[in-house]
């Protein structure tokens, strides 16, 4: 069996060599992922440009992934680059000045912070290793004292527990960033910071029309990152194709015992409403520096293929690390041993659910009867990739074969679990359309003579959304 769940790795300084890139994906990267938050927009377009060579070169498609920045809410800049906080000092978040900081304060980068702050609220810096309580609000001055100390450096980000700054989702930069995007028409489009579902609709809306001169839609993922985002969380699935659970910035935000909870609600929720997920932040963080990872970080990944997710992601490990090729393998036999010690059972939810589609009728349906036929493979003939979808939330252990025409929909299909997807000619005609596929599958070493699976197919063929027939078929 083909591992069903993906690996996302960001690409960086450790990762950009044409050599280092190409170990990576024959390790088994599945997306790669473009952290805007660095690098110059050509940078990313030359970038893109060599996945797609190498992934060719490699005979596998792989999709891209541009994770937009957000908005930049961090302090300023110190003089010498650092400065020490220690428990009980005064410590002045400064929104007006430009000069570099001190012991004693600070400039903002984010220069709102002063109008959504008041005394008694708690800031947490560097990821929440440092804690200041605010003691007042004077003009554009956020006066604190140190509750927790420590090192603190040159542009760290800033965090209120709680949440409720008033950033918006989509900056400037970002929408800047959208177009560089959709000049190399990435797949999915990752976006960070979002408070509502509107936000997401925006960002769609931009990417469609920066992506009109190729025809290109790119799939929209949200990153829950901000506490505000939890109770609309169904809002925001409705408006994307998918999340991303990014517990850093939501763990600073809800405090860390709350988050493997939502970790499992999150993907529970996505499954359910037939989006992806991917589950992100420090899976293997001590790889950046050593060859293995630590017990803790194997239960973690593993835990989160338990939960169902669709992908796990490398973020330093793979852009900044020693280690990113071993740490991609370590991670894809993590996941195989994870998906081996899965308990199968057709779930409640999927035999009382109904169905207002034919097309998703006839994804649940092969889903179905590969289950209880046990059948060797599921072959789903799709031009969208939503088939191949509807047919990954379930859990059912037989490898489901996306078969597209559409490179574009085989890059978009190469985040879906247990979906592996393979490129083929367009046919008119269905019984030439379902043989290829059959031969396809055996030419890849798939099925064997005698084998039984399940395939799904629209007529007339060719159109998105027209999937009507399954059939069951064994191989001569």
């Amino acid at each position: 069996m083909p591992r069903a769940t993906k690996i996302v790795a960001t690409l960086g300084p450790a990762s950009s060599s044409p050599e280092v890139l190409e170990r990576m994906i024959r390790a088994g990267v599945d997306v790669v992922r473009m952290n805007f938050s660095h690098g110059k927009a050509q940078d990313h377009i030359d970038r893109a440009t060599l996945v797609r060579e190498i992934a060719k070169r490699c005979g596998k498609e792989v999709a891209i992934m541009a994770d937009l920045q957000g908005p930049k809410i961090r302090i300023g800049k110190f003089d010498g680059d650092k400065t020490m906080l220690v428990v009980g000092q005064s410590f002045v978040l400064d929104g007006a000045t430009t000069a570099l900081g001190t012991n004693e304060r600070v400039g903002l980068d984010y220069k709102e912070l002063p109008r959504d702050v008041r005394a008694g609220d708690i800031l947490l810096l560097n990821d929440g290793l440092l804690k200041l309580v605010v003691d007042a609000v004077r003009g554009d001055e956020v006066h604190t004292t140190v509750v927790v100390g420590g090192e603190l450096s040159n542009n760290k980000g800033i965090n209120k527990a709680g949440g409720g700054l008033t950033a918006p989702a989509l900056t400037a930069k970002d929408m800047d960033d959208i177009k560089t995007a959709m000049s190399f028409q990435c797949e999915y489009l990752a976006v960070s910071f979002p408070k509502t579902a509107t936000d997401m609709e925006m960002a769609r809306q931009l990417a469609n029309v920066a992506g009109e001169p190729w025809r290109h839609k790119p799939q929209l993922i949200a990153k829950i990152e901000r506490s505000e985002a939890i109770p609309v969380l169904d809002q925001i699935l409705k408006a994307s194709d998918g999340i991303m659970v990014a517990r850093g910035d939501l763990a600073v935000e809800v405090g860390n015992a709350a988050v493997p909870a939502l970790q499992k609600r999150m993907i529970k929720m996505a499954r359910e409403m037939d989006r992806v997920v991917i589950t992100a932040t420090q899976m293997m963080e001590s790889m950046i520096v050593n060859p293995v990872p630590t017990r803790a970080e194997v239960s973690d990944v593993a835990n989160a293929v338990l939960d169902g997710t669709d992908a796990v992601m490398l973020s330093a490990e793979t852009a900044a690390g020693k280690y990113p090729v071993e740490t991609i393998e370590m991670m894809a036999s993590i996941c195989v041993e994870a998906e081996n010690a899965e308990e199968i059972a057709l779930d409640a939810s999927f035999t009382n659910k109904t169905f207002a589609r034919i097309d998703q009728s006839i994804a649940m349906g092969a889903l179905f009867t590969a289950y209880h036929l046990g059948c060797k493979a599921i072959l789903a003939l799709t031009e969208s990739g939503s088939t191949a979808l509807w047919m990954s939330r379930h859990r059912i252990h037989v490898p489901i074969y996306g078969l597209t025409s559409q490179v574009r929909s085989q890059r978009r299909m190469a985040l879906y679990r247990n979906v592996t997807p393979m490129l083929m000619p367009n046919f008119s005609d269905r019984d030439q359309a379902l043989a290829e596929a059959e031969a396809l599958l055996v030419q890849s070493g798939v099925l064997d003579p005698g084998d039984t699976y399940a395939i799904t197919c629209g007529e007339p063929m060719g159109h998105p959304g027209g999937t009507n027939m399954l059939k069951v078929c064994r191989v001569a």
